[in-house]
């Protein structure tokens, strides 16, 4: 076997600023690539080349995530059931359907030479690893090693494309627990400091392939500090010295469900017989006893899109914009690379990623918002059109070319001092509104504005100059614009039509905060009541014209006082009191970690979003399963500053210590510094290691 020479380093060198050494200057090619492990599991990788950055980086993944990441590469070559058994024939199934791993072979070859050999780095990284640390990593996950480049490829296509971009498509359903985030960038117009700031606030479950990766890339000429979706050779939320950028989970309708019509084989495509290609397959499935069952499958495509499913004598295919997409890590290089405004939007325009809204701030105080992504250019319908499934016999809704960068809605520098994105559609990017829908196609984005996009901007509207800590607290903010809108018509209807239980449970929302603090008493008998009023329960819908104060009201307001009385019995039955500290009830657990929760549901306004899920077993409390993931808030001045966390730690390896080691930081509502300095780093130094890129790629 080849010896891979990995020297792991426990004492201190000579302190070096990245900022002013490692990422400008040239002598600093004279130093070993090594990994400085801060005391939350962060690797600050400093590499004498970028591709030897990109090695640590693949290294620094496989550190803390191996059997996580092992899983997924499997997953995306479309051979997990061969490897883990049946439970995995499902996503293979999937993965050939849109036949990921041939596109990944093909995009590969496509790469530019100099992006090639940092994804080549990057895997060589990962291989490295397996092979000098085999003890850590679970046996079974070590038979999809090696792993190669259009692992990776594939990986990051099935992500994006298939479980972001077109789940609602594929699995005629929404996804089991919805994607998304907040995020704000203030203009020197509106920061106290004149600086241009950026808070970065995905929401995404707290497992599998949503969990992010914190990490700090260093190297000759390329710094950035940022997160990952695991598995990533890029990173996919990053500020450096000079600009960053966010993202969040757009309004865009990407992906199309197509009804088509059976008959002699094939397909009705404008009164003409149409046939599918065919494309075979033979799976391999794993027994319990080590043997192979082989499963021949033949998948089915149209010109529309591979076929999902059939039913009732109709044929479903999927299309999916941005597939074919080819470029998309190169192009997240280019965004950590870009030193400017001008040289940020060149990396954009190549439009490689096919979903996600971009929220900007740089240091020359630019703040930006793009609605970005792969929009088809269609024919005829609106928004609700074209989420609906389309008639597949016509030619007319088979959709060949997408919008260019100059079509997509955007606002650099708005008057108004701000940008935002809080999952909704691009027309309240700020406000006053700068973009209007009537200028775009009517399929581009629906005109709607939930409560938590609503509370986004009432929380900062009013305030001519954002502090750092302000925007800190704005982010942390646990109150409900639900409890804002109609608390008070709750408590008249009570008057109205008084209960006994109801009227003995008012005092407690009476005394609450409007908050779901830890400790705040009234939160949890007031979700509990929001859970039974329905979808709809307001009496005045929402108004764009009054967008930030409507929906409002009581639709039935005497059927809202008998349910909740019904929840005031059911509080006080379950847990012993109507005025149960939210934190009691709701709570982060994880490892040997279990903390009084905070934060509440997306759909009440919440905007620090946590999802729990309920665990009757557990005396009915309920534990943080999703919401808040990573967290960045940066200020770009003369030298740039930021604070972040990773809610549930950097590490998912079996007995790593920081496998939710953050979570006491967001019971606390505390955000920590980001260790941007070599000095500052080493004075939060857990471990050292050098690392020396090998030169070869270990052989299947």
């Amino acid at each position: 076997m080849r010896m891979l020479f990995t020297l792991v380093i426990f004492c201190l060198l000579a302190p070096v600023t990245f900022g002013q050494n490692q990422a400008t200057s040239g002598a600093a090619s004279n130093l070993p690539t090594e990994i400085l492990w801060d005391r939350y599991g962060v690797p600050h990788v400093y590499g004498r080349s970028i591709p030897e950055m990109y090695y640590a980086f693949g290294w620094a993944q496989m550190h803390n995530h191996a059997n996580l990441l092992l899983k997924l590469y499997g997953q995306a070559r479309g051979r997990a059931a061969e490897y883990w058994g049946i439970d995995y024939l499902a996503t293979d199934k999937q993965v050939h359907l849109f036949n990921l791993p041939e596109t990944a072979r093909q995009n590969y070859a496509k790469q530019d030479p100099e992006y090639k050999s940092y994804l080549d780095a990057f895997v060589k990284g990962i291989n490295a690893y397996a092979q000098a640390h085999p003890e850590v990593i679970d046996p079974a996950r070590k038979r999809v090693l090696p792993i190669t480049p259009t692992d990776v490829l594939a990986h990051s296509t099935r992500i994006i494309c298939l479980e972001f971009l077109a789940a609602g498509d594929i699995y005629n359903a929404l996804q089991p627990m919805n994607a998304g985030s907040n995020a704000y960038a203030i203009g020197p117009a509106k920061s106290a400091s004149k600086n241009a700031l950026l808070m970065a606030n995905p929401h995404l479950p707290w497992s599998d392939f949503y969990l992010f990766f914190e990490a700090h890339l260093t190297a000759p000429g390329f710094q950035a500090y940022g997160a990952s979706l695991v598995g990533q050779p890029v990173l996919n939320i990053a500020f450096n010295n000079k600009l960053g950028w966010t993202h969040t989970v757009n309004t865009i309708d990407a992906s199309d469900r197509y009804e088509l019509t059976l008959k002699n084989n094939g397909y009705l495509l404008d009164g003409v017989v149409q046939p599918f290609t065919h494309r075979k397959v033979t799976l391999k499935i794993r027994q319990a006893d080590g043997t192979f069952l082989t499963q021949p499958t033949e998948f089915l495509s149209s010109k529309q899109g591979p076929i999902a499913g059939e039913k009732n004598g109709k044929a479903y295919a999927i299309r999916i914009a941005g597939l074919e997409n080819a470029f998309l890590d190169a192009q997240y290089h280019k965004m950590a690379l870009a030193q400017n405004f001008k040289e940020f939007e060149t990396a954009l325009k190549m439009l490689q990623n096919p979903m996600f809204n971009v929220i900007y701030a740089d240091q020359e105080g630019n703040i930006f918002y793009l609605f970005n992504g792969n929009v088809p250019k269609r024919s005829e319908g609106d928004w609700a059109f074209w989420k609906r499934t389309l008639d597949g016999s016509s030619s007319k809704y088979l959709w060949t070319q997408y919008h260019t960068y100059d079509d997509l809605p955007k606002l650099l520098n708005p008057k108004t001092g701000f940008v935002q994105n809080a999952n909704d559609p691009p027309w309240s990017s700020t406000y006053p509104a700068a973009l209007q829908a009537d200028k775009f196609p009517a399929y581009l984005s629906p005109q709607e504005m939930r409560l938590r996009p609503q509370r986004a901007i009432n929380l900062i509207k009013s305030d001519a100059a954002i502090t750092f800590q302000e925007l800190v607290a704005y982010k942390l903010n646990t109150g409900l614009e639900a409890a804002d809108r109609i608390l008070d018509d709750l408590l008249a209807a009570v008057k109205q039509y008084p209960d006994p239980v109801a009227i003995r449970a008012v005092p407690v929302l009476q005394k609450w905060d409007k908050t779901t603090d830890a400790q705040s008493k009234g939160a949890v008998l007031f979700v509990r009541w929001l859970n039974k009023l329905g979808r709809n329960p307001f009496q005045t819908p929402w108004d764009p014209a009054h967008s930030l104060t409507t929906p409002d009201g009581l639709q039935d307001p005497k059927k809202a006082v008998a349910l909740f009385a019904r929840a005031a019995l059911e509080v006080e039955t379950d847990y012993g009191a109507l005025d149960v500290a939210w934190g009691e009830v709701y709570r982060f657990r994880m490892g040997n970690y279990n903390l009084p929760g905070n934060g509440g549901p997306d759909q009440f306004g919440a905007f620090r979003v946590i999802q729990f899920a309920p665990t009757p077993t557990d005396g009915n409390k309920s534990f943080a399963t999703g919401g808040d993931s990573y967290v960045a808030i940066t200020e770009f001045g003369p030298k740039v500053k930021a604070q972040v966390l990773l809610s549930y730690g950097n590490a998912t390896q079996p007995g790593s210590k920081h496998l939710g080691d953050q979570l006491l930081l967001l019971s606390q509502k505390k955000l920590r510094p980001a260790l941007l300095e070599k000095t500052d780093v080493l004075k939060n130094l857990e471990k050292r290691e050098q690392l020396y890129m090998q030169t070869k790629q270990p052989g299947r």
